[in-house]
C-alpha cells in the first residue's frame, strides 16, 4: 500500500509515524502483554473489523469462515462484541481444536454443506450474522473439500445467513490471480449467487481493514484483561532467521501465528 514495501525486517521505515503511532500508556505494563499487542498491527483488528461490519452484538449467533490467524481472531471478536454463540468452520482439524479451546462452536466443511451441521448447533439452519476470513483461496466443501472454488464461502454465507443480515469480508479478494482455477478467476471474478444476497436483503462489506478506527480501544481491552488474543490465535515467537521455516509451516495449515521476533522485546517481557 503506497509503495513502501520491508516491513518483516530488524529495522523498518514507518512513513508519517507521528500519525499512526499507537502509544501505550505504561511501557512495562506493555512489555508484560507485547506478544497480545503485537496482534493490533494486523490481525486482531481486520478479525474484530470483519465481526463489527457483519453486526455482531450482544446475543447474536455468528458464523466464521476459516479458522486461520483472522477467522479466530474475528470469532475473539464477536465474543467481545457479546456474541451468544460464535462457530467456526475450516477444514483443518488442529485449527478447529484451537477455536474451541476459547469457547467457539466448530464446523467441520470436509463433512459436508456447513448449514447442516450448524443446525445441529442452533436449532435452525442459519445464524445471524457471516464472517469471511477465507478469501479467495476457498476451497469447496463436502465431497469438494480438496477443490479450490473461491466463490464457495461468500455463496454460503448467503446461504446460511439470516434474511437483513449481514457478511463481514475480511477475507482477502483479488483483481489479478495468476494461479486461479480457470480465467474468471484469474481476474478476480467469481459466480456470486447475488440474486440471493438481494432477495435476503443482506449488507456486504469488503475491503482493507481501518486499524485506527480500533486499535485503541482494542490496546485497552488488551491491557485491562478483556481479551486474550495471543493464547486465542497462539501466537509463536520466532527470531527472523526463522521466517522461512515459519512461512512454510503456516503454508501447511499449522494453527499457529508466527510472530517475527528480531529484537528479543517478547523474551525481554
Amino acid at each position: 500500500m503506497g509503495g513502501w514495501v520491508g516491513g518483516q525486517a530488524e529495522y523498518v521505515l514507518v512513513p508519517y509515524a507521528d500519525w499512526n503511532l499507537l502509544r501505550f500508556p505504561d511501557r512495562d505494563q506493555a512489555l508484560e502483554k507485547i506478544l497480545d499487542l503485537t496482534m493490533l498491527s494486523d490481525i486482531f483488528p481486520t478479525g474484530f473489523h470483519g465481526a463489527v461490519t457483519a453486526g455482531v452484538g450482544p446475543g447474536s449467533t455468528v458464523y466464521v469462515a476459516g479458522a486461520g490467524p483472522v477467522g479466530l481472531a474475528a470469532a475473539v471478536g464477536a465474543q467481545l462484541l457479546g456474541a451468544a454463540v460464535v462457530i467456526v468452520g475450516d477444514l483443518n482439524a488442529d485449527r478447529l481444536a484451537q477455536a474451541r479451546s476459547f469457547g467457539c462452536e466448530t464446523v467441520d466443511v470436509s463433512q459436508g454443506d456447513p448449514k447442516d451441521q450448524i443446525e445441529q448447533i442452533l436449532g435452525v439452519p442459519e445464524v445471524d450474522c457471516g464472517v469471511d476470513a477465507v478469501g479467495f483461496e476457498a476451497h469447496g466443501h463436502g465431497a469438494n473439500a480438496g477443490h479450490e472454488a473461491p466463490a464457495t464461502v461468500l455463496n454460503s454465507l448467503m446461504d446460511l445467513t439470516a434474511a437483513g443480515g449481514a457478511l463481514g469480508i475480511p477475507g482477502l479478494y483479488v483483481t489479478g490471480d495468476p494461479g486461479g482455477v480457470d480465467e474468471a478467476a484469474k481476474t478476480g471474478s467469481l459466480s456470486l449467487r447475488l440474486g440471493l444476497g438481494w432477495a435476503k436483503s443482506l449488507s456486504f462489506t469488503t475491503g482493507q481493514c481501518p486499524v485506527m478506527r480500533y486499535n485503541r480501544q482494542l490496546m485497552m481491552a488488551i491491557l485491562h484483561d478483556k481479551v486474550h488474543i495471543a493464547k486465542a490465535v497462539q501466537a509463536t515467537p520466532i527470531p527472523l532467521e526463522d521466517a522461512p521455516r515459519g512461512y512454510a509451516e503456516f503454508d501447511q495449515g499449522a494453527a499457529k501465528k508466527y510472530v517475527l521476533n528480531p529484537n528479543g522485546y517478547i523474551k525481554a517481557a
